[in-house]
Parts: C-alpha cells; sequence; structure tokens
C-alpha cells in the first residue's frame, strides 16, 4: 500500500506536468518553446554537436599540430573537427548560432545537412545563410511560425518598404519597392490575396506615397480604402482614361530629370542623377503606387472597340513598367491568372513584373505562370498550399531565391480606418485630381440623454 501512495506522491505530479507540457506544446507553442521547448533543444545541441557534425559529415580530418598535441598530453583517440561553434543566441520562435566552416567546406554542405540537424535537435526547422566567407548561420526555429501569424515587434515600415507577411524562418518579409519596383501577386478565391493586399494599402498608407487603384470588380476591394486614395478607377473605361494620365505623368518626371542632367560641367558627380531619388527634396516628386485589383478584367474584350482599348491599355501598362521605377512609379498587378491566353502583351507585361508572389490556385498552370519562369522548384509549394490555410504564398524574385510566407489576419474595417486616418498625407498631384474617389462622410452618433425627457407641468 505503501508503494502505490509513493507512486501516486511521485508519478501524479510528473504525469500532470508531463500532460500539460505536451498540451501546451500541441496548443501553445509560443508558450512552450520559451518555457520548455528551449531549454530542451538546447541541450541537445551542446551535448551532441559534435557527434551530429560527424554524423552529418561536416567534420574535417584536425591539423598535423593538433594531433601531436593531443598525442603528447593525452592518449584519447584524435577525433575529426567540427566547425567551431559560437555563442547560442535564443530568440522568442527559435535559436541563431555561427558556424565558422573548416577549410575545405562550403555553405552548400551544411544546408544540405539542414533536414538531419532539425531532427537531431528537436526543432521544427533549420535553415542556413551566409554571413561572411567561411562563417553561416544557423537559425532553429522550434515551431511553425506560419500556423498562427505574429509579426516581429522590430518589423517597422521606412519609405516604401512594408512589412507584410511572416517567412517560415520567423524573418518578416518586407515589400521593398526600391529593390523590387513592380510585382505579380496571384491567388484564387479565398486565398488570401486580398489580405496582403490590404497590408500593403495599409503600410503605404501611413508614408507620404501616392496610392492610385484601378479595380475593375466596380471598386469592391478597393474602394474601401478611398480617403487614401489618390485616384481609383472601378471599370475598365475609368482605366483607360487614368493610364495615359499616368504615362504623361511619368514622361513629365523624366523631363524633370533630363532638365537636372543638362547642367554645368563643374556639378559635382553626386548631384548627377539618372531617377527622382537623386533629385534634391525640394524637387523630388512623390512616389506612386499603382495597384491593379484583378488585372484579366483589363484584357477581356468583347467588340472590336474593345480590342482596341485593351491594346492601348496593355501598352500603357507596359510603358509603366518598363520605364516607371526611374520616375517612382511603381506597380502592384493582382489577378487569378495571368498568362498568354490573357492576350497580346500579357506575357511581355509579366516579364516586368520582377516579384512573384503565389498564393493558393486552382490549377498547376496557374502557378507556372507566377513561378515557372523565376523559381521552378517553387511551382510545386505553390501547388502543395492547403485551402485551410488562407495568407499562406510562395515569394519569390528573379534571383531564383523563393520561401514561403504568410499574412497575418486584417479585418476590411481597420484597414480602411487606418486609411481614413492617414487621409491627410495624400499629395496633391493635380493631374489626378479628377480621379479622386468620393469620400462618404462618415454620420456623426449623437451622445445618448443623460435622463428620460419629463413633460412640462402646466
Amino acid at each position: 500500500m505503501s508503494d502505490l501512495v509513493t507512486l501516486l506522491e511521485v508519478g501524479g505530479p510528473v504525469a500532470v506536468l508531463g500532460g500539460g507540457a505536451a498540451y501546451t506544446r500541441a496548443k501553445h507553442p509560443r508558450v512552450y518553446w520559451p518555457t520548455v521547448g528551449l531549454l530542451i533543444s538546447t541541450a541537445r545541441l551542446l551535448g551532441s554537436y559534435g557527434s551530429v557534425m560527424e554524423a552529418c559529415g561536416l567534420t574535417v580530418a584536425p591539423s598535423r599540430l593538433r594531433v601531436l598535441a593531443v598525442k603528447a598530453t593525452t592518449r584519447r583517440e584524435v577525433r575529426p573537427v567540427p566547425p567551431r561553434r559560437g555563442i547560442i543566441r535564443p530568440t522568442t520562435t527559435g535559436l541563431r548560432l555561427r558556424l565558422r566552416l573548416a577549410p575545405g567546406q562550403e555553405p552548400a554542405d551544411v544546408a544540405a545537412s539542414a533536414e538531419r540537424l532539425r531532427h537531431a535537435w528537436g526543432v521544427h526547422a533549420v535553415y542556413v545563410s551566409t554571413v561572411k566567407p567561411g562563417v553561416v548561420e544557423l537559425r532553429l526555429v522550434g515551431f511553425d511560425v506560419l500556423r498562427n501569424v505574429r509579426m516581429p515587434r522590430k518589423a517597422t515600415a521606412e519609405l516604401l518598404k512594408v512589412p507584410v507577411a511572416l517567412r517560415e524562418d520567423a524573418t518578416p518579409f518586407v515589400r521593398d519597392y526600391r529593390t523590387i519596383p513592380h510585382q505579380l501577386t496571384l491567388g484564387a478565391t479565398l486565398s488570401g490575396k486580398s489580405m496582403y493586399l490590404r497590408h500593403l494599402v495599409t503600410g503605404l498608407a501611413r508614408q507620404p506615397v501616392a496610392l492610385v487603384g484601378i479595380d475593375c470588380k466596380r471598386g469592391v476591394e478597393l474602394a474601401p480604402f478611398a480617403a487614401r486614395l489618390s485616384a481609383l478607377a472601378t471599370d475598365p473605361d475609368e482605366a483607360a482614361e487614368l493610364l495615359p494620365v499616368l504615362v504623361k505623368e511619368m514622361e513629365d518626371r523624366y523631363d524633370l530629370i533630363k532638365a537636372r542632367q543638362g547642367i554645368a560641367p563643374s556639378t559635382p558627380d553626386e548631384e548627377i542623377t539618372s531617377d527622382i531619388w537623386g533629385l534634391p527634396d525640394g524637387e523630388r516628386p512623390v512616389p506612386i503606387v499603382l495597384f491593379v485589383d484583378e488585372v484579366a478584367e483589363l484584357f477581356l474584350v468583347a467588340t472590336k472597340k474593345d480590342e482596341e482599348r485593351r491594346d492601348e491599355m496593355v501598352t500603357q501598362l507596359i510603358r509603366l513598367a518598363q520605364l516607371g521605377r526611374a520616375a517612382g512609379i511603381y506597380l502592384e498587378v493582382c489577378g487569378q491568372r495571368f498568362g498568354a491566353e490573357l492576350g497580346k502583351g500579357a506575357t511581355m507585361l509579366r516579364a516586368q513584373l520582377t516579384g512573384r508572389v503565389c498564393h493558393r490556385v486552382n490549377d498547376e498552370a496557374s502557378a507556372k505562370m507566377a513561378l515557372g519562369d523565376i523559381a521552378p522548384e517553387a511551382v510545386f509549394a505553390a501547388c502543395a498550399i492547403a485551402p485551410e490555410l488562407p495568407g499562406l504564398a510562395v515569394a519569390g524574385d528573379t534571383s531564383g531565391g523563393w520561401s514561403r510566407i504568410r499574412t497575418p489576419y486584417l479585418s476590411l474595417g481597420a484597414a480602411a480606418e487606418i486609411c481614413r486616418e492617414s487621409a491627410h498625407l495624400v499629395p496633391d498631384l493635380p493631374a489626378l485630381k479628377s480621379f479622386r474617389p468620393d469620400v462618404p462622410v462618415r454620420p456623426v452618433e449623437s451622445a445618448a440623454p443623460a435622463g428620460q425627457p419629463r413633460p412640462v407641468a402646466d
């Protein structure tokens, strides 16, 4: 009887702690990691570092001096030397440490063993990045950060830089228009494409940038942000009028740049520029970001007249994509499909869109349209996105790199409120005044009376 009581006294609390840890790990990984998971993974890493590196083939033969020193001081067996490990730095989502590669090793050797390291140290994923020649950084992620997205606190926005999503390695995905001026975003219905667009608009709404929208779905996507938009076209006819104005604005900016270049030979080199960012602050025009939602609507035609209008709009979009960067005009093109079947000029326009973001699509051909020409291996990752994970996407660029990202939830009402609060930042662009959307006046709610009114006695 006493043994049973002792077993209950000792085993009961242990079972409760173990069950609680398992439940917390499954349901609340952000709580489990800093309290339990971090300690366990750190202990595994410190206790098995040498043996794991040797099992992964990441060790090299020791130097002759090391062999002689070991034989002279001890009788231990001389073992292969693993990469020198730096200080382990814990984070809210995992661990970070740097490795100094041994002679003859390269970062690709460590990256090829990332899956083995993940299992050996009991973490969700391991990512390898090069810091400098001979030094790589391992980023260990303790849990699936894309299941419940929380943006890092350090992800602050700068001019034309907007953190819109979270990467699978727990770093923010930043949409940088200065680096990647134009982007194509594809996604099926309810894939999270609209959520991605909301974060872009709200992130830019707080910056001194002109926002222009073309939403051929009668404005259902961009009309809630009308308070912050400098121009909005809600059908192909209005878009056909707006695009030539943007092209004319781009040409005027090029004239401004050329006027700046026609200066005296004695002018310092730093004052000679080929884009608006080299102009003085007082002369630099405000950047313009053009959002095109459901781009396929601009390509659809029903009559010969519509075909002529379509060709003109596509030509103007291509001109903006080819020449807009230097003039400070950037394109954000969204749709469900975007390929050669849309018509003449579609492939040429897509080739100018450097950035690519592909949400869940209905077929493999749509994923190939977005990623097949820049990162073929990312097509399979895009096709594997489940419908239960809205906002999950694959982001790639023309460098061939790609990663999984997911956008946090942002309600339409909250996004519209941010745009209303930032309405005072709408820049003064005379060319776009006639396209400025009407902003409905919000009714003022009258305060309820403090008490019930009483009739006046005669």
